[in-house]
């Protein structure tokens, strides 16, 4: 499937239209990967959600502009809606994170990459019960030191078109190793994630790492 470019700004992406109710609930992994290069990239791989199991990829160059790689005009829009991008395409977007192996194609972005051993981090956030753990009051109550814990990152934000936004981490793994490229270009080797990529309220931690999460977007 050939990438399709719907447009440059947030003004021209596609918009979903469909009508889900008061909560979209995203069911899946968060990966961050930062190259030498400057080039940045943030993973959805999204096993359960209202557009059924898909991935999707956000990129921000080094010169700061910001892409979103989306499987669907749908999803393109619900996504460009909730967050900011400079341009927005649609294309085959594939991804599988299994046996400690992260492979995506998406486009013009290719990556494969390792993951470790569980952090102390991902070991701390099992011990809290899943279904407290994602639910939106436990993550606005604990925003204000989710920071102090991933620098970066927030659990509970406001997004784009009035909706607010939570994320319930219940598992984190680093990212060991892996090979980048953009556009058939060596994107150089893995790197922090610096500076913080900007599509929304929260990043990612500064450190490559794959993250279970629940994705919660309320209409407010």
């Amino acid at each position: 499937m050939a990438t399709r470019r719907t447009g440059r700004c947030e003004a021209d992406a596609p918009r979903y239209s469909g009508v889900m109710g008061r909560d979209w609930i995203f069911d899946g992994h968060i990966a961050g990967i930062g190259t030498a290069s400057g080039l940045r990239a943030v993973v959805g791989v999204w096993q359960e959600s209202p557009f059924g199991s898909f991935a999707d990829v956000m990129v921000q160059q080094p010169s700061g502009h910001r892409v979103l790689l989306a499987p669907t005009a749908d999803v393109a829009g619900f996504i460009a809606a909730t967050y900011s991008f400079d341009e927005v395409r649609v294309a085959d977007v594939r991804a599988r994170l299994a046996d400690g192996l992260l492979h995506v194609d998406a486009g013009p972005l290719a990556v494969r990459a390792v993951t470790g051993a569980r952090t102390l981090l991902g070991t701390a956030l099992r011990a809290v019960p899943r279904r407290v753990a994602v639910h939106p009051r436990w993550l606005a109550a604990v925003n204000p030191v989710a920071s102090l814990a991933a620098p970066g990152a927030q659990t509970y934000g406001t997004a784009g078109s009035g909706r607010a936004e939570f994320y319930g981490v219940t598992d984190l793994h680093h990212i060991t190793s892996a090979v980048v490229s953009w556009e058939g270009s060596d994107a150089g080797t893995l790197a922090p994630i610096q500076p913080a990529v900007t599509f929304g309220f929260s990043s990612v931690p500064p450190r490559p790492s794959v993250a279970k999460v629940r994705t919660t977007v309320r209409e407010t």
